[in-house]
């Protein structure tokens, strides 16, 4: 008997205190914004350049898997931790060295606002022995704050970041 009431006191004691959350670890997980992936910026083809446009003309094809935001406030402010999941895989044209494949973030207010915004590229070298790479892009974003209801209708705006003519061509490809 003695043993029983020793193993289930660590167990006990440990759903006791993951009942125990703060107000503001609650308000963090209330007004944490959602990542949103804008339409058409999912994917992302590079051709060689030149005016060839057909499959074997193709540098890279990229594509942003996912993302998902984590939240924590403090006074006044609130860390938001964003990972985004990006994939790419060579093409016949890859070129040697570096691929870049830009990407963007966007805090966009209630109304519809840029609130902050800035780019960014995630680098891999492909090459035709190995084709494929991933990556985990993680980020931290502070909004400022006077009450955390200010935080409701903000979201975090992310896609990759194709030319007029590479965006384009993922409308045509739909």
């Amino acid at each position: 008997m003695m043993r029983l009431r020793s193993a289930l006191v660590p167990v006990l004691l440990a759903a006791a205190l993951g009942g125990c959350g703060s107000k503001r670890d609650e308000a963090a997980a209330v007004y944490c914004p959602p990542p949103l992936t804008v339409t058409d910026t999912q994917t992302l083809t590079r051709f060689k350049p030149g005016p060839g446009r057909d499959p074997r003309d193709i540098m890279f094809e990229a594509s942003l898997l996912n993302a998902g935001t984590a939240c924590a406030l403090s006074r006044g402010r609130m860390e938001i931790d964003l990972k985004m999941r990006i994939a790419v895989n060579a093409g016949p044209s890859v070129a040697p060295g570096t691929s870049s494949v830009p990407y963007f973030v966007r805090v966009i207010d209630a109304s519809g606002a840029v609130k902050q915004g800035q780019d960014f590229s995630a680098d891999y070298k492909l090459s035709t022995g190995s084709p494929r790479g991933s990556s985990l892009e993680e980020l931290t974003l502070t909004l400022y704050y006077e009450n955390p209801t200010e935080l409701g209708g903000y979201r975090i705006a992310v896609g990759l970041k194709p030319t007029h003519e590479e965006l384009q061509y993922n409308r045509r490809a739909k």
